[in-house]
């Protein structure tokens, strides 16, 4: 029978049987947003988080992996590859940014992207991967198929959004930036959020 249910983002849609090479990715915010949405994990619909800071505008599309989760394995990649002692996992699922040349107008939409790099991101001792990917077919962004591709004023722009987004003038910054990586490096992260959802999230 069809089912006359709205599948939940994150539990409800499969990651792709190409993956991590090929994923699914649920999109909440696109770079016209002036307020942040995310997931509420109960329901599975999106809910404001809080407006955009200043002038912080996301520059592309942003969402997350569904049927991954960031726990112990990503936390043991991130000090494996820093040395860092005290890092955990962030609690969420895997972060995706989705580079295309074309204009969507709105999230709560499921794209497919190839992932080609991320950043090794730590915010107040917890991983925060964000994987960067390009839109599947994009005609100008689908050439890239890894990180080294990107011009380095599309990473800047990137890296300065994360830096910079949670940033109050009177405080100290939360956000740390440790490595740039590429495509191979991706595959490991999302591989490694698979294996800490299934051991968190397991079905019978």
């Amino acid at each position: 029978m069809t089912n006359i249910y709205k599948l939940h983002p994150w539990h409800g849609v499969d990651i792709g049987n190409e993956a991590p090479e090929l994923v699914t990715a649920f999109i909440e915010i696109i770079p016209s947003d002036t307020v942040k949405y995310e997931i509420d994990k109960h329901s599975g619909y999106l809910k404001v988080d809080r407006p955009q800071k200043f002038s912080n505008i996301v520059p592309a599309l942003y969402g997350f992996i569904p049927q991954t989760y960031c726990a112990e394995d990503v936390a043991k990649l991130n000090m494996d590859s820093t040395g860092r002692t005290d890092i955990k996992g962030d609690g969420d699922p895997l972060d995706i940014l989705v580079l295309t040349e074309r204009e969507i107008t709105h999230g709560d939409i499921l794209v497919r992207a190839y992932p080609i790099g991320g950043f090794r991101l730590v915010d107040s001792n917890e991983a925060d991967d964000k994987i960067i990917a390009v839109l599947k077919n994009d005609d100008v962004y689908g050439q890239w198929k890894d990180i080294k591709d990107v011009p380095v004023t599309i990473i800047n722009r990137l890296k300065h959004y994360f830096l910079t987004y949670k940033q109050m003038p009177d405080k100290t910054p939360t956000c740390i930036i440790d490595e740039v990586y590429g495509r191979e490096t991706a595959y490991d992260v999302i591989k490694a959020s698979i294996s800490d959802y299934h051991h968190h999230y397991r079905r019978n």
